[in-house]
This record gives C-alpha cells, sequence and structure tokens, in this order.
C-alpha cells in the first residue's frame, strides 16, 4: 500500500512540475484594465504568474486578462499598479523571470 502510496505522489508532483513553466526577459506596463493583471501572448485568460523583478528581486502574482506585448523581445506587459509594485515604473521596462503559478 506504501509503494503505490509513494508511487501515486511522485507521479502526482511530477505532473505538478511539468505544468509550470517560466521565462526570463523584458517586460513594459501598460495602462492595464484592473489594478493586478498582466498580458502574454499565449497564455490562457485567468492564468496566474509570478512576475519578479530581478533587479530588486521585488515580486508579485498577476493575473493575465490581455493580450500582448506587441513590442519585440518583451515576454509580459503588466498593468501600470503591478509596475508601480515592481518598481520599474519609472524605468518602463525591466528584466524580469515570470513563472506560472496556476491555470485557472
Amino acid at each position: 500500500m506504501t509503494k503505490s502510496i509513494t508511487i501515486f505522489l511522485f507521479i502526482f508532483a511530477s505532473a505538478a512540475t511539468a505544468q509550470a513553466q517560466s521565462w526570463t526577459g523584458k517586460a513594459s506596463y501598460y495602462g492595464g484594465r484592473g489594478h493586478m493583471t498582466c498580458a502574454h501572448r499565449s497564455l490562457p485568460f485567468g492564468t496566474h504568474l509570478r512576475v519578479t523583478n530581478l533587479a530588486n528581486h521585488r515580486s508579485v502574482v498577476l493575473v493575465v486578462n490581455d493580450r500582448g506585448p506587441y513590442i519585440g523581445g518583451r515576454i509580459v506587459d503588466v498593468s501600470t499598479g503591478a509596475a508601480n509594485a515592481l518598481g520599474f515604473r519609472r524605468a518602463g521596462v525591466a528584466r524580469v523571470t515570470v513563472e506560472t503559478v496556476s491555470n485557472d
């Protein structure tokens, strides 16, 4: 019985890990709807992403509710409120890591 449970937990943990994705690249901000939202080119609306500013290590969880960015070299556009929380609104662009948290 314990072998069955162990195998199940291993398979479950592997599946959960396989679904998580992460990217490193540039983020910009836009006047998006909502305070803690973002735009991503391909992830489904409602996906929760953890975005971390690599310069200051500030991190927020955002919800994908729009498409974009449409400027080359950028992996995510965050709302103005998120850019403030991440500490890069004045700079306009920041190098970030983006990780999927959930896909609701």
